[in-house]
């Protein structure tokens, strides 16, 4: 099938490269038929094996090469192990262990291997080491520049969708922004209290001029002011048996708040140092109050640092994540058998296609498509150029941010309009409350709006709001 023509130099990254010659090694197979001393075996003229190395002749695999090390003993060749995992994906097989076995009974998997046989080692060290997630699609991005050669192809048009896949992770190992909101703002209580205790310990007992110590003041932490206002409400909601308003206000929680209680807790050191006092541990013993300041004083910053820790993992774009798999998100499912909302650990999981060919994929934790579009567009930008012209997309990526950055670059923007489908009802179009159903005028170059009461309704404030 190949020949030595269809090849092009390929830069060598090591002296072991350049002696093995991993391309003539895996592209000269020789004979396409296995004989035995019984009986003659061979592929059918039309295996897609034949067309897959046919399309690897003309791909440039130095990226992977350049991740081979030349030290130690030498491994199967990583251009036919390439060749083997993608064969087996287009026969749908993903278990490494089926593409072992098939290694050594399947015939298109021992022509492709020139009768080696690499065990699940071999192919799980290919595919955590060395294919990783930028060479792969390098590799695939050839891969669609041919069939733009061939015409199948124009990547100027991308049709974008998503769903949301389950994540492997236990769907009970959840941790929800607003919980944490609900009880940092008691621990930060506790903590304000253990401060004007502190301050209280200094002035009875004259401790502050006396080791040069001054007041403690209560750090700030952003954010925190609403989150009480939302508790609070909660509260007279729970009484009146109201639904309950959203807690996932981002907080931040800046890097000098646990240092500030570990500082206080180095003061009442050497104050007990000074004085004399000791620390008493086990049953029977009656701890000092200087002890017992110190050690809750310990016990609200280890907990800081936790809350401080999950606000991190979590970061600003989602309201939770799973313990067992920190990058997932809990999301709304589409199955949802029991029909009772139940939130399971997920990811959102962008295609962009184009004539049934998958240009691109994006994996994200966030819950909706609004943030997954400028992503995918810039990955297209990143590998083709500036040559896409339209996008296509439902209107679950209709947002002002959205539209804006496809008019900024110049793209077509195919995307339905969020209330496009209430738009045409009767309901809609007789709602005498809505600002479009009104009539319009102008006055001194001012427009205002004239309700069906004859009442003029004039512009107040402007409002804006940021939200990534």
């Amino acid at each position: 099938m190949a020949n030595d023509n269809h090849l092009f130099p390929v830069p060598c990254y090591n002296g072991t490269m350049l002696k093995q010659d991993y391309y003539n090694d895996f592209f000269d197979f020789g004979q396409q038929k296995i004989n035995f001393s019984f009986f003659e075996l061979h592929l059918p003229d039309d295996d897609p094996v034949y067309t897959l190395k046919k399309v690897m002749e003309e791909l440039d695999f130095s990226g992977l090469l350049a991740c081979c090390s030349d030290q130690g003993r030498t491994g199967y060749n990583p251009i036919m192990l390439y060749a083997v995992v993608t064969y087996a994906n287009m026969r749908g097989i993903r278990a490494v262990d089926r593409i072992v076995e098939l290694c050594e009974r399947d015939l298109a998997f021992i022509w492709l291997t020139k009768g080696q046989r690499p065990r699940r080692d071999a192919f799980y060290d290919f595919k955590g080491k060395k294919l990783t997630g930028e060479i792969l699609d390098e590799l695939n991005y050839q891969f669609l520049r041919r069939l733009k050669k061939e015409g199948l192809l124009t990547l100027r048009e991308l049709f974008i969708d998503g769903t949301k896949i389950e994540a492997n992770a236990n769907r009970y190992t959840f941790v929800w922004r607003g919980s944490l909101n609900y009880h940092l703002a008691g621990l930060l209580d506790t903590i304000d209290a253990l401060y004007a205790a502190y301050n209280a310990l200094l002035h009875e007992n004259g401790y502050g001029p006396k080791y040069d110590l001054g007041d403690a003041r209560m750090f700030v932490v952003e954010g925190m002011d609403k989150v009480r206002r939302v508790i609070e409400e909660n509260r007279k909601r729970k009484l009146t048996k109201h639904k309950k308003i959203s807690n996932n206000t981002v907080i931040e929680i800046d890097g000098c708040s646990p240092p500030e209680i570990l500082k206080l807790q180095k003061n009442l050191k050497t104050i007990a140092e000074g004085e004399g006092i000791g620390f008493v541990y086990g049953k029977g013993q009656r701890k000092p109050e200087i002890q017992k300041l110190y050690e809750e004083l310990e016990t609200c910053g280890s907990r800081l640092m936790e809350y401080k820790e999950h606000f991190e993992i979590m970061g600003k774009g989602r309201n939770s994540y799973s313990k067992t798999d920190l990058e997932a998100t809990f999301m709304r499912m589409k199955e949802d058998h029991m029909l009772n909302g139940q939130l399971k650990p997920a990811y959102n999981v962008q295609i962009a296609v184009e004539n049934y060919f998958i240009v691109h994929s994006y994996v994200s934790s966030d819950r909706t498509d609004y943030n997954t579009l400028i992503p995918v567009l810039e990955k297209h930008r990143k590998a083709f150029g500036e040559d896409l012209e339209a996008v296509t997309a439902d209107s679950g990526y209709c947002s002002e941010k959205n539209l804006s950055y496809l008019k900024e670059n110049g793209i077509k923007s195919y995307i339905k309009l969020q209330d496009h489908e209430k738009r045409r009802t009767r309901a809609y179009k007789a709602d005498i409350g809505k600002y479009y159903n009104m009539s319009c005028a102008v006055f001194e170059d001012e427009y205002y709006y004239i309700c069906h009461d004859g009442r003029e309704l004039r512009h107040m404030r402007t409002e804006s709001r940021i939200q990534d």
